[in-house]
């Protein structure tokens, strides 16, 4: 990159619906069109609701690089929206060492760029200029900016439908002002190797099989989460092949469908923690999606022991 000027921004261009249109996809210069100081790339992506995690993987490479070694003032990438906020996430915890040095910002489009009233070009113009008012990693829909942990899709057909609540949002984007509302919650911790790519998710409910958390590690699954329910509850039927997959070194982690506090597993009430006296780990805090993406970087570190210090940290 050439000295002289301001630092320009990297927008990362995957396609999916914020460059469709009736009868072309638009690349990542037709995107940045108009923007000044963008330098566009387009990346080949599966569909959002289908994104390998080697995909996401490569993305957070190519947005550490910009930042730590390419002098960019911070990155835009544009993804589909129905993984936005595990994607989001993902990128925040494989870009940790980054953060200090510019913006990561994640956004996207409920509407195509043919619509009467697309979403697209409001949604990367906020986003540019916040890449470069705002540290670390956020998600910038409809001039809202969130944190990628506590963000959530609420509405699939609204281009408002992403809520932080009950957090608050990190600020909003007026015009080409970024006005800070709030302090983002801690940078999540670094781990040094490798991420996982085979972490299974299951959805537990009364008499689920314990039979499904053996086969998805028989399949290959590094690690498993469970999506309970409540503050943490999980039906006592998959306690003994917990306690069996924790001894074999395959980490469970206990997350909730719930809005829940960041409460270690093992300090909520009798019922709810029993899960952790027979091995499990609690997300503290973490929706489901979002556990998984945490666990696939936390056994970068090692197995079980190493998984559950690390989740201590977050």
């Amino acid at each position: 990159m050439t000295s002289g000027g301001p630092a320009p921004v990297l927008l990362l261009a995957t396609g999916d619906t914020i460059a469709r249109g009736a009868s072309r996809v638009a690349s990542g210069a037709q995107l940045a069109a108009g923007a000044p100081g963008v330098v566009a790339e387009d990346v080949l992506a599966e569909p959002s609701w289908d994104t390998s995690p080697a995909t996401v993987f490569g993305l957070a490479r190519r947005a550490r690089a910009a930042l730590l070694a390419e002098g960019f003032a911070g990155v835009v990438i544009t993804c589909g929206v129905d993984a936005l906020e595990d994607t989001a996430f993902l990128v925040e915890l494989l870009t940790a060492d980054a953060a200090a040095r510019g913006g990561i910002v994640l956004t996207g489009a409920v509407r195509d760029r043919d619509h009467p009233a697309p979403d697209g070009p409001a949604n990367l113009a906020a986003s540019f200029a916040t890449a470069r008012a705002v540290r670390g990693t956020t998600v910038c829909l409809d001039g809202a900016l969130h944190a990628p942990r506590w963000v959530r899709q609420v509405d699939a057909t609204s281009p408002a439908g992403f809520s932080s609540a009950p957090h608050p949002l990190l600020g909003r984007v007026l015009g080409d002002r970024v006005v800070r509302l709030a302090d983002a919650p801690p940078t999540p911790p670094r781990v040094a190797g490798e991420p996982e790519s085979d972490v299974a998710l299951i959805t537990t409910y009364p008499g689920v099989p314990a039979a499904l958390l053996s086969t998805a590690v028989d399949a290959g699954a590094r690690g498993v989460v469970l999506a309970g329910t409540g503050v943490g509850n999980v039906p006592v039927e998959l306690f003994t092949t917990i306690a069996e997959l924790t001894g074999w070194d395959v980490p469970v982690v206990v997350a909730s469908r719930a809005h829940v506090p960041p409460t270690p597993l093992e300090d909520l009430p009798l019922g709810a923690g029993l899960a952790a006296k027979v091995g499990a780990i609690g997300a503290r805090g973490l929706a489901p999606g979002k556990a998984r993406a945490a666990l696939a970087v936390a056994l970068g570190a090692g197995g079980v022991s190493a998984v559950r210090e690390w989740f201590a940290r977050l």
